[in-house]
């Protein structure tokens, strides 16, 4: 197994795109994009299994990047997520990228039913402990991680999986906050960013925090990558418009109403929306949440543009940052339309 590198490319923007959870319309969207030339498609975890489709993608297409966006990593155990990450990569051929992501305390403790506890510290030795695992069955070396959190010291050869061809999955991490950025780069190979971000969060606080940990790691940006999705708003005219805005004005509110994100209102001074929103949302007030967000908050929170204009402002919003994006058309789009938006986007790099 050789060992993971990073595939950047200075100033190349790679272009994502979702795949549906359902199985039954994963492999013909699957081959969809990867005719139409994307370079990656992923899946979320929210009410389906995140691994699954991409074990039918990576059955119906031959080179698109396959990823998780995310899978909740404290739901299981990292013994439980190196096979599947094993699995997924060997399969697949080496185009699984593993993206894991906390979740939130609630979550983890009321619908998991699992421990919360120093989510930053546990998420760094998640990793290591994957690591070493996926170590142990490259090398046949001896089962050795015994952590804060974690204690893998058990591996005969019934329980090991068979040689791969292919290095180790990628992992990326989903952080929002400066410690777990950091942390996420100093220990993994990329780091994926919230849709609740802006462009200056970005630039003043997730870049620099990025950087710190790359240099505690011993690593360059060119080794790192950087994965966001952006919301669009966008139309033919002003009726299309105004309906996307009024969709994307009630999921920023959504987010905006969660307590660990406030830090991005925050920068912005809109830090006092959250406790309000908050309380909306206890009340199951979702209109009255989205009527909060004002044009200017929606304009940091996603790219707001004709269609005829949204790819030059995607590429800027990109630019310099943003290393592969997953653009959030409105639901009606024409897929006609958003392959030509994307393609000029690509061409703009």
């Amino acid at each position: 197994m050789e060992p993971r590198t990073g595939p950047i490319v200075n100033g190349e923007l790679k272009i994502d795109r979702g795949i549906p959870s359902q199985l039954d319309r994963v492999a013909d969207q699957a081959r969809a994009h990867e005719r139409a030339g994307y370079d990656g498609c992923w899946t979320g975890e929210i009410n389906h299994d995140p691994f699954l489709p991409l074990l039918l993608a990576a059955e119906h297409t031959n080179s698109i990047t396959l990823g998780t966006s995310i899978a909740v990593a404290f739901a299981r155990n990292p013994m439980t997520v190196a096979n599947l990450g094993w699995d997924l990569q060997c399969f697949s051929g080496g185009r699984f990228i593993l993206g894991l992501g906390t979740q939130i305390r609630s979550h983890i403790e009321k619908r998991f039913s699992m421990p919360w506890r120093h989510p930053v510290r546990r998420m760094a030795e998640f990793v290591a402990a994957l690591q070493e695992i996926w170590r142990c069955w490259d090398t046949g070396d001896r089962l050795t991680f015994d952590g804060e959190f974690y204690t893998h010291k058990l591996m005969t050869p019934m329980f090991t999986p068979e040689p791969m061809a292919h290095p180790a999955p990628r992992i990326f991490i989903a952080a929002v906050g400066e410690a777990m950025t950091q942390m996420c780069a100093e220990v993994a190979d990329g780091l994926l960013a919230h849709a609740f971000t802006t462009r200056r969060y970005l630039d003043e606080v997730t870049t620099p925090a990025l950087l710190r940990g790359l240099a505690r790691g011993g690593r360059e940006r060119a080794d790192f990558e950087v994965s966001s999705p952006v919301f669009i708003v966008t139309g033919r005219d002003e009726v299309e418009m105004a309906t996307a805005a009024a969709s994307f004005r009630k999921q920023i509110a959504f987010y905006a109403s969660t307590p660990a994100y406030r830090p991005v209102l925050e920068l912005h001074g809109w830090g006092d929306l959250q406790p309000q929103l908050r309380a909306l949302s206890i009340t199951g007030e979702w209109d009255a949440m989205a009527d909060l967000i004002d044009d200017d908050i929606l304009g940091e929170f996603a790219v707001v543009a004709p269609i005829d204009r949204v790819a030059q402002a995607l590429a800027k919003r990109c630019s310099g940052v943003i290393d592969r994006v997953l653009p959030g058309f409105p639901a009606a789009t024409p897929e006609t339309v958003i392959s030509e938006v994307l393609g000029e986007v690509r061409a703009s790099h």
